[in-house]
């Protein structure tokens, strides 16, 4: 039976991290024996370490790591792949606008013809503005980076362990979507998509639309695009 590691991302996301962790073990145990469920806490300056260390006390899969500053999305990524061990990799946002039960879904669709399954938002749960934005962001990043994706900036990914060790992340920013899905599929991997649902943030606010994190952002797409476009091409 394939193992399956599961990890969340987490920034001041006390209201959602439990619920989101107890609804993986609950998907989980039905999908497989062998399992993990590792939460990178990035710096997080309200209660939810608290949440956390309680829930690793009831739940032995739980593995919890946390970061003494706030590094930035990419170094969350960074240190979540370092620390999968299993055959098969999951990933999404500890913020709850992903259904994780919807992870049975991207797990049928693992054939053994495919090593990364990508979902794609159907109904984007947010202010017409950044979906606007996003829409245009992912149309721009395809086109910049011939991705094989419609939906780079979509959390909901599933992937083939070798995936996740071949690929070297190095942003740490928001970039590191486009450059995870960049470099997985410079390495040979075979795509696969599927809508999944997207929710309203009831909690907190998103740390992107800061203009600290939107200039980090740019300026590592473009040496990404000198990197990975321009000069692999030369």
């Amino acid at each position: 039976m394939t193992s399956i590691s599961v990890f969340f991302s987490c920034y001041n996301d006390v209201k959602t991290i439990g619920t989101l962790v107890v609804n993986a073990k609950r998907v989980l145990k039905k999908l497989t024996t062998d399992f993990e469920i590792i939460v990178i806490d990035d710096g997080s300056v309200d209660n939810s370490r608290q949440v956390l260390l309680q829930l690793s006390r009831g739940i032995k899969e739980l593995k919890l790591v946390f970061h003494d500053i706030n590094r930035g999305y990419g170094a969350v990524l960074q240190t979540g792949f370092k620390t999968v061990s299993k055959d098969l990799v999951f990933y999404t946002d500890g913020d709850g606008q992903y259904d994780v039960a919807e992870l049975d879904i991207l797990f049928r669709l693992m054939t053994d013809d495919i090593s990364f399954v990508q979902g794609i938002k159907l109904d984007r749960q947010d202010y017409s503005y950044r979906v606007t934005i996003g829409n245009l962001y992912a149309f721009v990043m395809r086109w910049l980076f011939m991705l094989d994706t419609w939906d780079v900036d979509c959390d909901f990914r599933l992937m083939r362990k070798w995936v996740v060790k071949k690929v070297h992340l190095t942003c740490n920013s928001g970039a590191v979507c486009v450059e995870l899905v960049k470099k997985a599929q410079s390495a040979g991997a075979k795509f696969r998509h599927v809508g999944i649902h997207h929710f309203a943030r009831v909690y907190g606010k998103s740390q992107f639309f800061k203009t600290k994190r939107i200039l980090q952002t740019v300026g590592e797409i473009i040496l990404l695009w000198f990197t990975l476009v321009l000069f692999s091409n030369s």
